[in-house]
């Protein structure tokens, strides 16, 4: 008699079922919280076997077990949701140290700003530790990484640029939320991002909540920046100036910007708002070791370009109709 298709299946399942049931109701209880620990929580071996005073080999040999007896399954879904080849060659053209990915169906801001959320607060999830200085900047794209984010390590957020833009999604809003979420301590700004002139901007410097914040800066080690779009626009420091000044500064070439820093389509610093603005400034950028960019949709494609062009930028994460258009006009040699 031949065998159905689904019996290896089910001797397989009742195989792990009667490993299951070989196993003690204590040993069972312990498998279940390491498990849940590491794989739901993200805690390390060390950090576990410290937890429940037990060498980190036993709590090796536990994960084993509950991989062995099916307590523990996993699935890797990465196909259907990251393009990993894109990813591979956007990293290879733009000298990055990772890329992430993310498969669109539509290439409109607004629709993708979800997905580049997710996609980035599983990068965070993943890649801060308790250790690191996390610095933030502001943007409708950072606010919804931070409206996905479920936990984080606890470590300090500091905020990379002034407020601006909707009160619900200033830099300060996130500084608040990412700390609710991981217990870490802030650092805000509670200033605008850009102001009438130098001497408004030290008086706000002199301030002691802002003053600690900006010194605490050269002390972040991962920061997570968007990217404004001049022409066309979206961008909330082009948003905060006037007709006129925003129409000078068009004219001078400036077509994007990154963190508070105006650049050409070349990448190329624009010297213009000296002394005006409240944020990290781009050499600063470059001391930190892992700068984060997000961005996404047709309007911000030379914007990013511009952004991937100063250099500063290690990890970017987009989406396919991006890193595509990207790839199609980067640069012959890196």
């Amino acid at each position: 008699m031949r065998e159905s298709s689904c019996e290896p299946e089910i001797r397989r399942r009742v195989a792990r079922q009667r490993r299951v049931m070989n196993i003690g109701p204590s040993e069972l209880v312990q498998m279940a919280y390491v498990a849940q620990q590491h794989y739901r929580v993200g805690k390390s071996l060390v950090e576990i076997a410290d937890d429940i005073d037990m060498s980190r080999f036993k709590v090796a040999r536990l994960l084993a077990r509950a991989r062995e007896t099916g307590l523990v399954t996993i699935r890797v879904n990465a196909p259907g949701t990251l393009h990993a080849d894109l990813a591979r060659r956007l990293a290879a053209a733009y000298g990055l140290n990772r890329a992430i990915v993310a498969n669109t169906t539509t290439d409109l801001s607004p629709a993708i700003r979800a997905e580049l959320g997710r996609i980035t607060a599983n990068l965070l999830t993943e890649i801060v530790t308790e250790s690191d200085v996390l610095g933030i900047a502001s943007g409708r794209t950072l606010t919804a990484i931070v409206d996905q984010l479920d936990r984080l390590a606890p470590c300090d957020v500091v905020q990379l640029t002034g407020m601006a833009g909707d009160p619900n999604q200033t830099s300060s809003d996130l500084v608040r939320r990412i700390c609710e979420i991981s217990g870490g301590r802030p650092f805000p700004i509670y200033a605008p991002l850009v102001v009438s002139d130098p001497q408004a901007a030290e008086a706000f410097k002199r301030q002691a909540s802002v003053q600690a914040t900006f010194q605490r800066m050269s002390r972040v080690t991962k920061a997570v920046l968007a990217v404004g779009s001049w022409e066309p626009p979206e961008s909330q420091l082009s948003d905060a100036l006037s007709d006129d000044e925003r129409a000078e500064l068009l004219a001078r070439g400036v077509r994007a910007e990154i963190s508070a820093t105006l650049l050409d389509e070349r990448g190329q610093r624009v010297p213009a708002l000296e002394g005006r603005t409240l944020a990290i400034d781009i050499e600063a950028l470059r001391n930190i070791p892992e700068v984060i960019v997000v961005a996404g949709g047709a309007q911000k494609t030379e914007a990013l370009r511009a952004a991937l062009n100063t250099g500063v930028v290690t990890i970017l994460a987009t989406d396919s109709h991006m890193a595509q258009r990207l790839l199609d006009g980067a640069p012959r040699a890196r």
